[in-house]
């Protein structure tokens, strides 16, 4: 986290997709792969949820909250400008997500992993 914070001002958390992206590659490591971005995103990980359960397996596309119905904003930062632009709020929605998902906080590779391949998608 320290990493990803560096990458931005300290006076605003506003961020670019692509510099959330380069903060969650430093902070892990590693290069963000889309790839593996995709099947984190789409598969499950040992909870009754993945994220494509709200998100949808076509992230440029409105989802819907599997047990609300409350309608998601699409994904992808290519069709939602307001995607990833804010590290607090990015944070506090993989916090949350992840716990659904995964049972646990994502790691700083898969955040990179799942950013690097919704930023290709258009």
């Amino acid at each position: 986290m320290a990493a990803l914070l560096g990458c931005l001002s300290a006076a605003a958390l506003a961020a670019t997709p692509a510099e959330l992206l380069a903060g969650y590659s430093a902070e892990a490591g590693v290069r963000g792969e889309p790839a593996r971005g995709q099947a984190f995103f789409t598969q499950r990980h040992g909870q009754e949820w993945s994220c494509a359960s709200c998100h949808t397996t076509q992230p440029t596309q409105a989802g819907k909250h599997a047990v609300t119905g409350k309608t998601i904003a699409p994904m992808a930062p290519a069709v939602n400008a307001q995607r990833f632009t804010d590290l607090a709020k990015t944070e506090k929605w993989f916090r949350r997500n992840c716990k659904d998902v995964v049972g646990r906080e994502c790691q700083a590779n898969e955040k990179a992993d799942v950013l690097a391949w919704l930023m290709t998608l258009k």
